[in-house]
């Protein structure tokens, strides 16, 4: 069974960095891409960031450019999301997903297995 467990977030002061993480078992995700997306209360699931399986194309939302880092390491079966000069638009429930493609999707149908969400608040 496919499984993609988020962990990292909590209450962060605007300014702040935090780093959610995402494990993911059941299969190696090493020739796929991955992402994170995020959910505000209220509004509809975004996407935030995509790596490919080698980790040399990345994509950003707009919003997220030069404070964001998506990374990934592949021998632990694990993608990282750095998050560095928080904003309380920030907030949301943050989702990892894991694409059959093996390049950066930024569509939601272009992901096959979802985590749970790990939330992140900042406060202004």
């Amino acid at each position: 069974q496919v499984k993609l467990v988020e962990s990292g977030g909590r209450l962060v002061q605007a300014g702040g960095s935090l780093r959610v993480s995402c494990a993911a078992s059941g299969r190696t995700f090493s020739s796929n891409g991955m992402g994170w997306f995020r959910q505000a209360p209220g509004k509809e699931r975004e996407f935030v960031a995509g790596i490919s399986w080698s980790g040399d194309r990345i994509n950003y939302t707009n919003d997220v450019k030069g404070r964001f880092t998506i990374s990934r390491d592949n021998a632990k079966n694990t993608v990282y999301l750095q998050m560095n000069s928080l904003k309380p638009e920030d907030t949301a429930l943050y989702y990892c997903a894991a694409s059959t493609k093996a390049w950066a999707p930024v569509m939601e149908y272009e992901y096959d297995y979802w985590g749970q969400g790990t939330q992140v608040t900042v406060s202004a």
